[in-house]
């Protein structure tokens, strides 16, 4: 079965514990339905640095990733219909990238 990678853009990171409480229970809740299809949960990520001919960028870039979890499914439709679910979507403070991972042999 294919995988796909989400790659998460904006959202926050409370600071009232009870907000966090809540944050990370939506979280569970929504790998909890993913349920099988979840092959790696992730993690939120720090700062970014764009790495390009010209150099480094450390601003992260237009819209820097803020974590990433590895999924699988049988489409990339059935991939976006799990993304949709994601908290930050459903809050709307960010979105969900969602690209297939291709494999190479090396």
């Amino acid at each position: 079965m294919p995988q796909y990678l989400f790659v998460y853009h904006g959202g926050h990171t409370p600071t009232d514990p009870a907000k966090v409480e809540a944050t990370m229970a939506a979280w569970g809740a929504w790998f909890q339905n993913i349920g099988a299809a979840l092959d790696i949960p992730g993690n939120p990520v720090g700062q970014s640095c764009t790495v390009s001919a010209d150099g480094v960028a450390d601003n992260g870039g237009a819209n820097p990733a803020s974590g990433f979890t590895v999924v699988k499914a049988d489409s990339m439709d059935a991939a976006t219909e799990m993304a949709k679910g994601c908290p930050m979507v459903v809050n709307g403070s960010g979105s969900v990238e969602v690209a297939e991972v291709h494999e190479i042999e090396m």
